[in-house]
């Protein structure tokens, strides 16, 4: 069961972020520019996040067994459809049938390890959950890259079909339905609560996932939906508190570990996708390294995030969450200063050491935020409240990456004006340089009028390059700084009374 249940939450995640590196690909394949290629991602991501918070209403209405093998089923069927499109709308209403499907494998997921392992073994429940929730996002990239150059970008759809049918058989073999006291069964549907969900959270993941490549708040579309998600969500709050059967009960943040734990969760979202957005980015944009190199930089990351969950999942119970938590913003703060001193001479050794440090600290922030957001919840609050945790995990990497990209855009822009200013043609340094490179240029065959051209150009180049490292450099030290001004909620994240976190039988005394 708990392999079954797993691979689904692996599977989920990766395509994620999995076809980010074959993108190029298809859009040669499929006539598509860049902006409608974008829609491969974004109709992803937008399916996925809508079913999220519903999936507490949906498991109660049909069952937890038969509505996460149902999803895995929906998830395995349009990934081999995608793989098999022929067109650019084919491809995307097909992405938005597997963000359906995949959408309520991450909180079905999580309730489930909170449910099958006993409370003392919880820190050991959500590492091995976490290793899937945090591996994915930085094993995507990777493996998508390597699948594309071996085979073909169908190919990164095609491999889930096996391993979607494996996960499928063995939860429909060894998954078994919760008990009752467990389950939040509600009379009617609450329709109204439904379009207002889908509007609003469609809406501002449109936003999100858009507003940068349209100019924000310039362009008339993604205002026009700005405006749509901001009174869609302000009524959906509305509505859902208000109504006897909410679709999304709201009232869970009630609880206040798990509210903290949402409100952290969002940050661990801007911090772990955040950071994996930038490092392909930096490597590929700035240091011109390729795609498999630009995978294989990263992946010591994941397998210490790894090894650390492992770990930490079995110190949690000892030490309570918040000191673990703590430790992993204090190992994050500084690796984030470390990536913040990249540059253009920047070697592979450089960026290993705080990817090593980035793996160490995302496995200490990870299992105690689910621990203390989610274990003093009553079972009847369990899938809700994973839910809602979940929905700000991703909400919250998807703000993240939406504010990084344009930092990096405005940032890069605002840097170049600056560096332009200081290279006067007329400062003897900026003089010797431009005679230095036309001198090179003279040298390999050109006209005295092209080698000075070339000069310029290469000058403005190397300016251009530098600009980038100091956007970087912003990006990296905005995510240090958001960690640094909430910390101070860190001593609210207590550990849960009772039995939640007694020691092992035969370990009390370890």
């Amino acid at each position: 069961m708990l392999i079954g249940v797993m691979l689904a939450t692996v599977l989920e995640i990766l395509d994620t972020s999995i076809v980010n590196v074959a993108l190029p690909n298809m859009m040669g394949n499929l006539g598509a520019t860049v902006d409608e290629i974008s829609w491969v991602v974004t109709s992803y991501i937008i399916a996925n996040v809508i079913v999220i918070p519903m999936t507490s209403w949906l498991a109660g209405r049909f069952g937890r067994r038969r509505y996460f093998v149902t999803s895995i089923a929906i998830f395995t069927v349009a990934s081999f459809l995608c793989g098999f499109a022929s067109s650019l709308p084919e491809l995307v209403i097909f992405r938005v049938i597997q963000g359906l499907g995949g959408g309520a494998l991450l909180s079905l997921a999580q309730s489930i390890m909170m449910e099958t392992f006993p409370p003392s073994r919880q820190g050991t429940g959500q590492a091995i959950f976490g290793l899937g929730a945090a591996l994915g996002p930085s094993l995507g990239p990777t493996l998508g890259g390597w699948i594309t150059n071996q085979w073909s970008w169908p190919w990164i759809f095609y491999v889930n079909v096996p391993l979607g049918i494996m996960a499928g058989l063995l939860c429909w073999t060894y998954l078994r339905e919760p008990p009752e006291a467990s389950v939040r069964r509600t009379q009617g549907v609450d329709w109204a609560g439904i379009v207002l969900l889908v509007v609003g959270v469609g809406a501002l993941q449109t936003v999100l996932e858009r507003g940068n490549r349209l100019g924000w708040f310039e362009s008339p579309f993604i205002t026009t939906f700005a405006a749509l998600a901001a009174s869609s969500l302000a009524l959906f709050i509305w509505h859902e508190l208000t109504v006897e059967h909410p679709i999304v009960d709201l009232r869970v943040l009630r609880h206040r570990a798990l509210a903290v734990g949402c409100v952290y969760g969002a940050l661990v979202g801007v911090g772990l996708y955040g950071s994996v957005f930038l490092f392909p980015l930096f490597t590929q944009q700035v240091l011109h390294w390729n795609s498999w190199q630009s995978g294989l930089g990263i992946a010591p990351s994941a397998v210490m995030t790894a090894l650390t969950m492992l770990l930490v999942g079995r110190l949690v119970w000892r030490v309570g969450p918040a000191p673990l938590f703590a430790i992993g913003v204090a190992l994050f703060v500084p690796t984030l200063f470390m990536m913040s001193r990249w540059t253009l001479q920047s070697g592979q050794w450089d960026l290993f050491w705080p990817q090593i440090g980035r793996g160490i600290a995302m496995g200490f922030l990870f299992v105690p935020l689910s621990m203390s957001a989610l274990r003093a919840l009553p079972p009847s609050d369990m899938l809700q409240g994973a839910g809602l945790f979940n929905l700000f995990r991703q909400t919250g990497g998807s703000m993240g990456i939406a504010v990084l990209a344009t930092l990096i855009d405005h940032r890069s822009v605002l840097h170049h004006a600056y560096l332009s200013e200081s290279v006067s043609a007329l400062a003897p340094a900026t003089q010797q340089r431009l005679a230095a490179l036309t001198s090179g240029f003279t040298a390999r065959g050109m006209d005295a009028t092209r080698a000075l051209e070339a000069a310029r150009h290469a000058l403005d180049g190397s300016i251009a390059a530098q600009s980038a490292v100091l956007a970087f450099r912003d990006c990296y030290l905005v995510i240090l700084v958001l960690f640094v001004l909430l910390s101070p909620l860190i001593p609210l994240m207590r550990r849960p009374s009772g039995i939640a976190f007694a020691p092992p039988r035969g370990e009390a005394s370890g």
